[in-house]
This record gives C-alpha cells, sequence and structure tokens, in this order.
C-alpha cells in the first residue's frame, strides 16, 4: 500500500478527524498544500514517503485508541481529538517542544509512539 501510494483524499479525512488545521496538519508532514489540493483533484495517489509519513499519523490515533481501551472505558472518548490537542501541546519530556514537531519523519513518529506508551505505564518523563 505504502509502495503504491495512499489516496491524498485519505489525508483530507485524517485532517478532519484530528480536527487540526490543514495548514499544520501539512506543514508538520513537511507536504505543500497546493501539490496535495492537486492530487486530490486528480483523484491520484500520495508518493511512497509521503504515505509513509500518513498512515503513521493514523497508527498513533489507533495507539491512543488502544490505551484507552486497555486503560477501562473507552466510549465516548475520541482518540483523534485527544491526540490532535496533544501533539499541539510542549511536552516537557520533548524538551518543552510539540509532539506536532516530530510526526515529519519515520524516526521521530516512532519517539513520539514511545513517548504515548510510557505514558500508559506510568514512566513519563
Amino acid at each position: 500500500m505504502i509502495r503504491e501510494g495512499i489516496s491524498a483524499r485519505d489525508v483530507k479525512h485524517l485532517q478532519e478527524r484530528l480536527g487540526i488545521p490543514q495548514s499544520v496538519l501539512l506543514e508538520s508532514l513537511r507536504m505543500s498544500t497546493a501539490t496535495l489540493n492537486r492530487k486530490v483533484s486528480k483523484q491520484e495517489n500520495l508518493s511512497p514517503e509521503d504515505s509513509e509519513r500518513v498512515l503513521g499519523v493514523s497508527k498513533l490515533v489507533g495507539q491512543v485508541t488502544e490505551i484507552v481501551r486497555q486503560s477501562g472505558d473507552a466510549q465516548d472518548f475520541d482518540a483523534a481529538s485527544w491526540l490532535a490537542a496533544w501533539l499541539q501541546q510542549s511536552v516537557p519530556a520533548l524538551g518543552g517542544a510539540r509532539p506536532l514537531d516530530f510526526i515529519d519523519t519515520l524516526e521521530g513518529q516512532a519517539m513520539v509512539s514511545q513517548l504515548l506508551a510510557r505514558m500508559q505505564s506510568g514512566a513519563y518523563s
């Protein structure tokens, strides 16, 4: 799926689900608004690199959903909205940076994922 590229429209769906302004999300993913809009209008797929970053953010939403499910009552919890708010906050464990500033690379996404896992285990620092 990544090699063939995901639909550019999937970025729009992710942005709507997160509720983050499109410009903020695209800047964080190092994607051009004009390129995305062109690809959406032509029903084209993203490059493998862009697809990988977008899917990585989707995986973070899934991770938060699973953390809440394992922790108790997940009913009425909106993982995407919670993640969107958290991504935009200054986090001490990241030296005061926002997690959103790290989602442009796979390594950065892995670091954000590990931070979420540490939060679940209580080892958050």
